[in-house]
């Protein structure tokens, strides 16, 4: 976690209720958004789901009014109705087929949420990986985004369904509470305002400790991801080794366990809350049933009403007051749904280079030409950073040329590297890439001109052949141009041994996979970015990095020959292989401190001799 712990603010005196409910009306302006991706998920279930509503929403009280038919029914029987007994049978049989209705469309409805579950989920997942493929390499290193993200993916599969289902309930009920509402005035106007207010200090508390809960999960968002990463160090092969060594598992384990009781104890102070007050709010409920239930009875008793308009307003005032307390729940549900969506959307929301609008129609110098590469005065700073990372950097690379990159960590060599692939914009100055700004080139169409090996390379847990074809994916398929890659990228011998050759699994994550060996897998990363054979410039940032000598000697005289006529770019700590280049760059503190040959650089005897001399005094002792 970057900036020091957060925690939830506490403020001095808590909001009132009027900036409670005007916030609240900003955030339900998540609703026609969420209802749009509910729309696109499923059509079908949409309207299924609309109609079943409003069936269920009818049913309630017109089994209410047939129950207390029966009672009047029995009652009238018992003091010698004789008609009544064959009206009790089919009123009962009546009952029956409501209760049978209610209960198909209950299940109806559980199957229909199940089945917007998955296809809301699937599509709301679907847009929060495509918005990570728009997103730049800054976003990626800033940690809000990060945070944006994680909550974004963590509430995909719930909160976007939760709010349509409130929405839905919420009509439910407002229908059987009309029904309800029309049933309980015959008996007396003020039952139903008694009904209403009874619930209302529940619906206050409710969104008060909703905004509680929403305040203290996005507060905590940064240490939710400290969490996972002291998770993921005692669960990853790739940690393991030195978890072991260095017997960091009790340490680890011991961070997480007081954090995770941190959020615990946060956890637990705000369900206590919730009992306290739900339980005090809901005597206050059954004292105003209770009160209700005293006058209806002591009706009854006097005559003034019949047993079973007393049975029908029991049971419709205890079934109303359930239905306006859930339409109360259901609103603060959704007021914690929407704040969680405005997380979502926000994510979604990333200004990126892809939605930005262009000031100027995409260009592009036409492919296969003599394009060559020239930065003018380029300098590029890290967002929230005042140092440079790049200051009036000045070069030219032309079709056929080699260029080395030298300098110690942090010079701004990777940075560069950056800055010519459009994963950043300079903050000054301009990159023309064959006469075209690159501001003004369309990324994916830059981009497709280079084949690269970064330092950091990916071991995709895939096959073989993916592993090498995923270079260019177009010829994902294409097996003679795989293996043509692999062996340009000195990979070739590595696959033989293989079980599967280019069919293996490989990487420990799924069945039958094969692990390799860190030089292993850096040959098929070579051999990824030789499936570009069409690429303009070639790129290697540390290339021989995991690999032996003999390789390394093997690899760039292959490099030599595909480079030919394309730009070549090398970073590189190796000067056996730094002064094969044609063109030696050193870079110091972000700037282009020595330009020239090899031989041209050892005759100025500056900084670029100085750490040869080093290295080769380093490899004679």
């Amino acid at each position: 976690m970057r900036g020091g712990t957060l925690a939830p603010p506490t403020p001095s005196t808590p909001p009132s209720l009027r900036a409670r409910l005007k916030n609240a009306g900003v955030l339900f302006k998540q609703l026609p958004g969420t209802f749009r991706l509910f729309w696109r998920a499923s059509p079908r279930s949409a309207v299924v789901l609309g109609v079943l509503t409003l069936v269920a929403a009818v049913l309630p009280a017109s089994i209410a009014w047939v129950g207390k038919l029966i009672v009047d029914t029995v009652v009238a029987a018992a003091k010698g109705d004789a008609a009544a007994h064959s009206r009790v049978l089919g009123l009962v049989a009546t009952e029956f087929a409501l209760m049978v209705a209610s209960a198909v469309v209950d299940r109806g409805l559980t199957l229909t949420k199940d089945l917007l579950r998955a296809h809301l989920g699937n599509l709301l997942n679907e847009r929060i990986l495509q918005k990570a493929l728009e997103l730049e390499l800054q976003h990626f290193e800033d940690s809000e985004t990060y945070d944006k993200m994680q909550n974004a993916r963590r509430e995909a599969n719930a909160r976007p369904l939760s709010l349509v289902m409130q929405a839905f309930s919420i009509v439910r009920n407002v229908i059987t509470l009309s029904t309800y509402a029309v049933l309980l005035v015959a008996l007396s106007p003020w039952s139903v305002a008694v009904l209403l207010l009874a619930s209302v200090p529940a619906f206050i508390a409710e969104a008060r400790l909703a905004a509680e809960g929403f305040r203290l999960y996005s507060w905590r968002a940064p240490e939710g991801r400290k969490l996972n990463y002291l998770e993921w160090i005692l669960t990853r092969d790739s940690t393991v080794k030195e978890v072991k060594l260095f017997g960091l598992g009790p340490l680890v384990l011991g961070r997480y366990r007081t954090l995770f009781q941190k959020f615990f104890a946060e956890d637990r102070a705000l369900a206590r809350k919730r009992m306290v007050w739900g339980l005090g709010l809901g005597l206050l409920s059954l004292a105003a049933f209770y009160g209700c239930y005293l006058f209806v009875a002591s009706r009854a008793a006097a005559g003034g009403i019949s047993v079973g308009d007393m049975v029908l307003y029991l049971a419709v005032f205890r079934q109303g007051q359930a239905a306006f307390q859930g339409i109360l729940s259901s609103v603060g549900s959704m007021y914690e749904d929407a704040l969680f969506m405005s997380n979502l959307f926000a994510y979604l929301d990333i200004p990126t280079v892809a939605s930005a609008p262009r000031a100027l129609p995409a260009s592009s110098p036409p492919r296969g030409s003599n394009n060559a590469i020239e930065l003018r005065d380029v300098s590029f700073r890290y967002a929230g950073k005042d140092a440079w990372a790049l200051r009036n950097v000045s070069l030219t690379l032309k079709p056929g040329q080699k260029l080395a990159l030298v300098g110690e960590n942090g010079a701004g060599k990777s940075t560069l590297v950056k800055l010519l692939l459009r994963m950043y914009e300079p903050t000054e100055g301009t990159i023309l890439y064959g006469g075209v700004d690159t501001a003004r080139m369309d990324a994916d169409d830059l981009r497709g001109r280079f084949g690269a090996v970064f330092q950091d390379f990916v071991r995709y847990q895939f096959s073989v052949s993916e592993n090498i074809g995923l270079g260019h994916v177009p010829a994902l398929e294409d097996r003679p141009r795989i293996e043509r890659a692999a062996e340009q990228g000195g990979a070739n011998s590595v696959i033989a041994a293989l079980p599967g050759q280019y069919d293996t699994m490989l990487g420990g994550w799924f069945e039958k996979g094969q692990e390799l060996s860190s030089g292993q897998w850096q040959k098929l990363a070579v051999s990824r970015a030789f499936m570009r054979d069409d690429a303009e410039v070639l790129i290697l940032d540390e290339p021989t990095a995991s690999i032996d000598a003999e390789a390394e000697h093997a690899l760039f005289e292959r490099f030599q020959a595909l480079a030919a006529d394309r730009i070549a770019i090398v970073i590189s700590h190796r000067f056996s292989t730094v002064r094969m280049a044609d063109q030696i760059a050193v870079l110091h503190n972000g700037t282009v401190q020595e330009l020239g040959s090899h031989d041209e650089l050892m005759a100025l005897d500056g900084r670029y001799a100085h750490l040869f001399r080093l290295q080769a005094r380093g490899y004679r002792d």
